[in-house]
């Protein structure tokens, strides 16, 4: 016979923080009659600009997209190659594989998760184009650095700060002397649009076609084509995307951006107590922080489940946290053993040691600015409950 649940509602693993403001904007939008790119659009990229310092804002529908137009930036050819890491969202990967690149593996740090730069070093060749870090789960990879080897190699650095809205990097926020970095505004991230990106770069020529790249290649959006004193003429430079942000999302995010500040600050009290909770816990571990000085984001809460200790897997643990009403995430498996980049490249298990590792061992807890003390106390409960039963 089944116990009790430790909780009776399902406690999520993350909730996006939408208020009256957010709502009224989008209200606004509605009633203009102006619900894709325009204004609010405008407004929502030169808020990005202002906080970065002056560097060039690009929005776009998702981080994904925004992601594809700077590689398609580089002009990549066969047999060109992107070192990045396995522990992300595919997506990472999927896009230097559709530009036309070979993505290359760099190992992670075994305990922050951050990408291995010595590794990063070791694994360049004449054809390295370029290296994508990830800064993983809010914390920054050691970007100075990796710096310093693409300047030294002709390489860009391409930063996928999807987690780092709002991280700091030895005094720097992300994004605000990058060569290009992408942030993400999917639902679970630490500000959201609904679904949208944002591209900060230091390169006027990158952005300049990036703008045009967005909206199908053509020199004027529409924005500027049917707005008061616009015409309505065109003309396409090269072939683009459809990948502009809508004034609805960008409503929602210039609320959301003036919540980042709060919001993180929350976020950072409840990972401080999720620390304390699960010190007498040892077969939960967290990350350990980043040596370097850094301001945390919290986009993310990962641990890691002694498989070894308890004798389940790490999916299984999660499936019966689900039966004690509590939602985790999955962040991430290893993108290298994922079917089509072992069939293709003949990746395999043991070329990359501290991933693959993490990859069996990790998942995250619930963690959102109106996530409770009760919420945490249940999710600890049910941490304990469950390695209790697995270990006996």
């Amino acid at each position: 016979m089944k116990s009790k649940p430790v909780r009776e509602e399902f406690l999520p693993f993350s909730r996006p923080t939408i208020g009256q403001e957010e709502i009224d904007e989008v209200v606004d939008s509605l009633e203009s009659g102006w619900i894709t790119t325009g204004p609010k659009v405008a407004r929502f990229e030169q808020a990005f600009s202002d906080w970065s310092g002056g560097a060039s804002a690009i929005s776009a529908n998702s981080a994904t997209a925004g992601l594809h137009l700077v590689l398609s930036c580089l002009d990549l050819n066969p047999g060109d190659e992107i070192i990045t890491t396995s522990i992300t969202w595919p997506s990472t990967v999927n896009n230097i594989e559709l530009c036309g690149a070979r993505p290359v593996f760099a190992d992670v740090d075994r305990d922050t998760l951050q990408i291995d730069v010595q590794d990063v070093e070791a694994r360049i060749t004449p054809r390295t184009r370029a290296v994508i870090p990830v800064h993983f789960a809010g914390a920054p990879c050691d970007l100075d650095p990796l710096k310093d080897i693409c300047a030294h190699h002709g390489m860009h650095l391409v930063e996928d700060a999807a987690h780092a809205v709002g991280t700091v990097y030895r005094g720097r926020p992300i994004g605000t002397d990058s060569e290009a970095a992408i942030f993400s505004f999917h639902p679970i991230k630490n500000i959201t649009t609904g679904e949208g990106g944002m591209v900060l770069t230091s390169n006027r020529q990158w952005a300049e076609r990036m703008r045009r790249l967005r909206f199908h290649g053509i020199s004027r959006d529409a924005w500027k084509r049917y707005s008061k004193g616009g015409i309505p003429q065109y003309e396409v430079e090269e072939p683009g995307f459809k990948y502009n942000m809508l004034d609805i999302q960008a409503a929602i995010g210039i609320h959301q951006f003036g919540k980042l500040d709060e919001f993180n600050r929350i976020r950072r009290r409840l990972a401080k107590n999720y620390n304390e909770l699960l010190q007498d816990i040892p077969e939960i571990m967290p990350l350990a922080r980043v040596a370097w000085p850094h301001e945390h984001a919290w986009h993310l809460y990962v641990v890691r489940l002694d498989i070894d200790v308890v004798k389940v897997s790490r999916d299984q643990f999660i499936a019966a946290m689900q039966e004690e009403n509590i939602g985790t995430g999955l962040h991430f498996p290893a993108v290298h053993l994922q079917r089509y980049y072992r069939e293709k490249y003949g990746y395999r298990r043991g070329d990359l040691r501290n991933t693959e590792w993490n990859s069996d061992r990790l998942f995250s807890l619930p963690l959102y600015p109106r996530l409770t003390g009760d919420d945490q106390a249940d999710v600890i409960s049910a941490l304990k409950k469950l390695i209790t039963r697995f270990k006996s």
